[in-house]
């Protein structure tokens, strides 16, 4: 009894059991993927988001150090006319005080040392107020920036000069500006206002001082080695993933400050910056989930009727010595069809899973606007062309006067005429050729096993294209094109695309609207 009944209820699980891991396997692993490339893309628009705004930080504090250094270099000037007349000094120490609200502190020193105006602490003061970095401007009789140095007052302070010369040139002097790094600044000004509530930025100096950090308290100590402190300081800019101090994985971006020694970086934790994909894959489950039941009640139908014709044919399979048990076990043999149609099934729904994977991996591939291949995609072509080992030509290509494009008519109007050039790029290009959008206005066109003439060709025919077309809102724009050419064994593809850059900067210096084909004689 137990031989009739008990397999038939255990095949009706399995069946259930099978189909269920398929779809959760099939769904897992379509998740799994588009999760890995959500996150390699977030982690690296965070890396270089960072970097981006170190740079930003770095650029803007070297500009306002030198807008102070001006300022200064104005008053080193009108003081140097009046240097014997103290009220000059304190009404001139006064205006350049209220003036940049940069600076805590003014003051003018003599050529000996006196401290002669100091404000707002005094209006005169004796030289009881000296300090090393004062020491230091006097020695240098030059511009300066000095080293960050704790004051009497237990003030950390950096102090920004320019020597006071007389009608003769006579040295006479110098004024400077104190800036409290402990107290609001032009450094707090740029630095205290963020692009993401979870990125900090902080500034250091050559010898690990800490200049700014969102922690006030901890704005003047001496921080130990680390990887990103080690890159900024060694100059540059760059991104790094490292894990600090304290064992949180960080993703930093730096850069140097121009003329100073000192550093920005601007990171924020690791999981911060997955915290809200992992959000979004948690919501795309629950949402899942009321479908999922809904499958789970048809799955359970759907194997009651699979069982259904084993049954039968366990019930011809008993009836084989009697007649018409051959016709019995043909009319079953149907159920063979049936499973291949499930295995069809199955291997059809790994197929859209593929096919939904084909699609992330093109949109990741090529630009969104346009539809032409990204820098991403270009660079592996770019792979496969080197190991292949053939030649190459580049046509590097930018729209003439675009800023005016989208300054006059409009940023849609602009992106039409990206659309514009892409769609007549695409009609002139081959089946092997690789049209890209390289960012904003600019656009290649690789042509492998293309010579330089072929490839000059090729660049007349797409310019006049682009002249001849018209762009909706606009009318006619014009392109500027650059052809050089890469063979294996000679310069490097590096060279090859800044020589092809170069010669569409030629083109727009002679004139634009040309193609300007690099020397065969090179």
């Amino acid at each position: 009894m137990n031989t009739r009944h008990v397999p038939m209820t255990r095949l009706r699980h399995l069946i259930l059991l099978l189909t269920l891991l398929a779809c959760i396997a099939t769904l897992a692993n379509g998740l799994y993927a588009a999760y890995r490339v959500q996150k390699a893309a977030l982690l690296e628009t965070a890396l270089e988001n960072n970097r981006a705004y170190a740079a930003k930080m770095a650029s803007s504090i070297g500009t306002q150090l030198q807008a102070a250094q001006q300022q200064l270099a104005y008053s080193a000037t009108q003081l140097g006319q009046h240097f014997g007349d103290p009220q000059t000094l304190v009404a001139e120490a006064r205006r350049l005080d209220l003036q940049d609200a940069g600076f805590n502190a003014i003051t003018v020193v003599a050529a000996d040392g006196t401290v002669l105006v100091s404000t707002p602490d005094a209006p005169q003061v004796d030289g009881s107020g000296r300090s090393p970095a004062i020491d230091e401007a006097l020695r240098a009789r030059a511009p300066l920036i000095s080293a960050p140095f704790n004051a009497v007052s237990g003030r950390l302070v950096v102090f920004i000069s320019q020597p006071v010369l007389g009608a003769t040139d006579q040295y006479l002097g110098l004024v400077g500006g104190a800036i409290y790094m402990r107290k609001d600044n032009l450094l707090h000004g740029l630095i205290g206002h963020h692009f993401h509530q979870d990125a900090y930025v902080y500034l250091i100096d050559a010898s690990r001082l800490l200049l700014y950090h969102p922690q006030p308290e901890r704005v003047g100590q001496r921080v130990g080695a680390s990887a990103v402190d080690d890159a900024v300081l060694a100059g540059g800019s760059g991104t790094l993933a490292y894990v600090n101090s304290k064992g949180v994985e960080m993703l930093s971006g730096y850069a140097s400050v121009p003329g100073t020694g000192w550093g920005v970086v601007s990171q924020q934790p690791r999981k911060a910056t997955l915290a809200a994909l992992d959000g979004l894959v948690h919501q795309v489950l629950m949402a899942a989930m009321p479908m999922a039941l809904l499958g789970f009640a048809v799955l359970w139908w759907v194997a009651q009727l699979i069982a259904r014709p084993l049954r039968l044919l366990a019930g011809s399979a008993r009836q084989m010595g009697e007649p018409g048990s051959p016709e019995h076990l043909a009319a079953v043999s149907a159920w063979y069809f049936e499973a291949a149609h499930i295995k069809q099934a199955l291997l059809t729904g790994i197929g859209l899973v593929q096919e939904k994977l084909g699609r992330l991996n093109h949109a990741a591939q090529t630009d969104p606007l346009t539809g032409l291949l990204n820098r991403r995609a270009m660079e592996d072509a770019l792979v496969a062309i080197e190991a292949g080992a053939r030649n190459l030509a580049v046509v590097a290509l930018d729209i003439d006067h675009f800023k005016q494009v989208n300054d006059r008519f409009g940023h849609d109007a602009g992106d039409r005429a990206l659309k514009v050039v892409a769609a007549v790029m695409r009609a002139c290009s081959r089946d092997r050729d690789l049209p890209c959008r390289v960012g904003g206005e600019e656009f290649l066109l690789l042509l492998p096993g293309t010579t330089l003439a072929e490839a000059a060709e090729v660049g007349e025919r797409l310019r006049q294209s682009v002249e001849d077309a018209r762009t909706e809102g606009v009318g006619q724009v014009t392109i500027s094109l650059g052809v050089a050419d890469w063979v294996p064994g000679g310069r490097s593809l590096e060279a090859t695309f800044k020589q092809a850059d170069e010669m569409m900067y030629r083109a727009k210096r002679q004139g634009r609207n040309q193609v300007v084909v690099e020397s065969a004689e090179r």
